[in-house]
């Protein structure tokens, strides 16, 4: 087996001592000389037609230095998706939703910013509008893109074997209805950003974002700029879990301000306005038909799901094939049939939340899964068993599994949570339930067409030879992407993890496409490791050459040289070093021969040394139309078993204890999986039990704001048990993979399955506040009388 010094061991995080002591510094910290300060000006309406636009008496106001309008920033269309732009930076024609940008501001302070926002006169001639999918379906409904006729935003149809021949073979199949609730991503840090246009035309963007390299894309694009005159800054940032993942209409806001006042512009959003750009977790109908024998093989499944999408695309395309493509695993299925709409709606756009558009898919049919068995007499766990996939297989939409260990997850949540010993014997009121799930480690194309690599990394040696610093484009948002970039450059340079230094998120280090589809450890771990790889032959060359001395013979391995066979004799190296530390000359040094020894050697020999990573994953997965979302390098199953109390008086539900496993492949750093996990079981929890962005009759959001909106806390979590499984990824570094949104997968269809368990009945519908269980008691005839 082979020994590491870094890796798979718990480590500290990098960032903790700057967040413990805060020194840590987020966009709001953050200040530039002569800043300004910027507003904007967010449509009152669902739906409406833009008659005027004064600005006026804002541009009147003392202390405005500018009020930008769409006759200011032009037209030009963009989004995630090139086959689907369809914003601009501000409103032209129409305003199509409750918050959409019509105008912004720069003024001295942010509250004549402020005020000059609310004094820009802007005549509106409103319009119907539609909010739910059936509204924007229906025959005569009013359209909000006049380029997608039908408010269809996107449509998939896929069909993998032969479905319908194949329910023929079926002993039973079974149809249900699942409905899950938009959702917020209640990151605690909103968004917020600070952009400076200097006087050679370079604009840097300092901002609160997962994707660099995609805002500096976006930004460059609609302002017409080079993208080599962009950069874009991430600092600290307070969580993004898929809304950050964009460019958004704040970051391009300040930017053009400050390329028109010629000075820095700070922008933020205040919460509400988060909830008003959204892009979060959209809301799903799914009807899944599911085919079985009377073994419990899974024999065929029809999965028709709509999304209400808001009034952009978003991420939406990606989000309505992943609806669907996530379904052909972790099981054995042969045959497929999916039907999937994106509807666009004259609310806030939706975009990539956590387990991005698998979540409610999975939760919906793992519940159908668990009825089945019930029909069947089949323990779930059994059921599970039989129909698990496994490393080498190809699932029906051709994604390849190359390590899966979805089997070892279920007997170990089975195990861990006493499944045996628990199900069919608990308490009435009380239920054990279990699902499974898996994810991407990386989406295997970026989103725009490019042949350009998914990550690179630059490592650089300081003078001395005792620091290596990783540079990268790479997003630190909180998941512990850094620590982990510094434990594999580490263990692959050979040297302890205090002489490493990251720095992140910055656009002029590197291309790093950022942190969303679980990629960093992955992707930019790849490059990270062939970047230390790089610099350690570099040094071993000159070593060698110095020695007289094969360079495969030498290694380096926690800040040593060491030898193949015995050590040759490696004085020279050691004088030229001493030559250049005055404290050397008089003090001989014996012992091994350091790293910091040879890599002065290797600088005094070539000059500064640095070395290059890059990574792109090979040709992945089917031809068919959509094949390549869904596609990855590696995928990681997980399982849960998840124990609750319900009132059968009340319908309340308690969560008591959840058991999860998740396959990483291998733990680069344990603590961070095991911290990934438990903030996907947390994240799960609150969308199953509770969160729902509410609106009125007008588009509206009623509870924009986390007093209304609730998410989790510690005193909601109940006892966990992380259980880590390693598989030894082929295409991961060190054969890692992802743990960052797989986790997610099973946490809710486990709770909705422990909830049947306790009362007999399919909650089928979330969040499963009190009445909504209450309710489904009531008609089930199941309330305790």
């Amino acid at each position: 087996m082979t020994e590491y010094h870094v890796i798979n061991k718990r480590s500290p995080r990098l960032d903790a001592p700057d967040k413990a002591t805060g020194r840590a510094k987020y966009i709001d910290d953050l200040s530039l000389s002569g800043m300004l300060y910027g507003a904007l000006l967010q449509s009152p309406f669902a739906h409406a037609r833009i008659m005027n636009i004064d600005t006026s008496k804002a541009k009147s106001l003392p202390g405005v230095k500018s009020v930008v309008t769409a006759e200011d920033a032009g037209l030009v269309k963009y989004g995630v998706s090139p086959a689907r732009y369809d914003e601009t930076l501000f409103c032209d024609e129409r305003v199509r939703y409750v918050g959409d940008e019509v105008a912004a501001v720069a003024a001295v302070d942010l509250e004549t910013a402020m005020e000059a926002a609310s004094l820009i006169e802007v005549e509106y001639e409103e319009l119907p509008a539609v909010f739910t999918p059936e509204e924007a379906l229906a025959e005569g409904a009013p359209q909000i893109h006049d380029k997608y006729p039908g408010n269809l935003c996107a449509e998939v149809h896929q069909e993998f074997g032969d479905v319908a021949a194949a329910f023929q073979e079926c002993d039973l199949i079974r149809t249900d209805t699942f409905i899950n609730k938009r959702q917020d991503a209640a990151f605690l840090e909103p968004n917020g950003c600070i952009a400076d246009f200097d006087l050679n035309g370079y604009l840097t963007l300092h901002t609160s974002t997962q994707s660099p390299h995609y805002v500096m894309r976006t930004v460059a694009m609609v302002l017409g700029l080079p993208v080599g005159k962009v950069r874009v800054v991430k600092p600290y940032v307070g969580g993004g879990f898929g809304p950050k993942a964009a460019a958004s209409p704040l970051e391009l806001s300040a930017c053009l301000l400050s390329m028109k006042t010629g000075k820095p512009v700070k922008m933020n959003y205040s919460r509400e306005q988060v909830f008003l750009f959204s892009r979060a977790r959209h809301q799903f109908r799914h009807v899944l038909t599911t085919g079985v024998k009377n073994d419990g093989t899974i024999v065929a499944l029809t999965n028709e799901c709509h999304l209400e999408g808001g009034a952009y695309a978003s991420f939406g395309i990606a989000t309505v094939y992943y609806g669907g493509s996530l379904l052909g695993a972790p099981y054995k299925l042969k045959n497929m049939k999916y039907d999937g709409y994106r509807v666009y709606t004259n609310k806030p756009a939706c975009g990539a939340q956590r387990g991005h558009g698998g979540v409610a898919a999975r939760a919906a049919w793992e519940q159908q899964l668990d009825a089945l068995a019930k029909e069947l007499g089949m323990d779930p766990v059994e059921f599970r068993m039989k129909n698990a996939m496994e490393a080498g297989d190809t699932t029906c939409n051709d994604l390849y599994l190359s390590s899966f260990g979805q089997k070892e997850c279920i007997e170990a949540v089975a195990e861990g949570s006493g499944w045996k010993e628990k199900k069919g014997r608990m308490p009435a009121g009380k239920g054990i339930g279990m699902a499974t799930g898996f994810f991407v480690s990386g989406a295997g194309y970026p989103i725009y067409r490019s042949e350009t690599a998914h990550s690179t990394v630059v490592i650089k040696l300081s003078d001395d030879g005792g620091t290596a610093t990783v540079l990268t484009g790479s997003a630190e948002i909180g998941q512990g992407s850094d620590t982990v970039l510094a434990m594999i450059a580490a263990e692959a340079l050979g040297v302890p993890l205090d002489c490493i230094k990251v720095r992140s998120g910055d656009t002029d280090f590197s291309v790093d496409l950022g942190a969303y589809s679980s990629r960093q450890t992955l992707m930019t771990g790849h490059a990270a490791k062939e970047a230390a790889e790089d610099v350690k032959r570099q040094i071993l060359d000159v070593l060698g050459e110095k020695l007289q001395i094969a360079p495969d013979r030498m290694d380096m391995k926690n800040g040593y040289v060491v030898f193949e066979g015995d050590a040759p004799e490696y004085e020279e190296i050691r004088t030229l070093y001493k030559k250049e530390h005055r404290g050397f000359k008089d003090n001989p040094v014996e012992g091994p021969l350091t790293f910091k020894e040879a890599a002065r050697a290797a600088y005094l020999e070539k000059g500064s040394i640095v070395g290059t990573g890059k990574y792109k994953p090979g040709e992945l997965g089917g031809k068919f139309k959509g094949a390549a979302v869904g596609t990855s390098p590696a995928y990681g199953p997980s399982a849960q078993v998840v124990e609750v109390t319900v009132d059968m008086e009340t319908g309340k539900v308690t969560i008591d204890k959840m058991t999860d496993a998740h396959d990483c492949g291998f733990a680069i750093n344990v603590t961070s999986v095991e911290g990934q996990m438990e903030g996907s079981l947390s994240m799960g929890l609150g969308e199953a039990m509770f969160e729902e962005v509410k609106f009125d009759d007008r588009g509206r959001i009623l509870n924009a704001n986390l007093g209304e909106y609730k998410i989790p806390t510690a005193l909601d979590m109940p006892d966990i048990e992380t259980i880590i499984v390693e598989s030894n990824e082929p295409n991961g570094p060190f054969g890692a993979k992802e743990v960052g949104e797989g986790a997610i997968m099973p946490t809710i269809p486990a709770i909705l399955n422990a909830v049947y368990d306790a009362t007999g009945v399919l909650v089928q519908e979330l969040p499963l506040t009190p009445e909504r269980v209450y309710m489904a008691l009531k008609e089930a005839g199941k309330l305790k009388k």
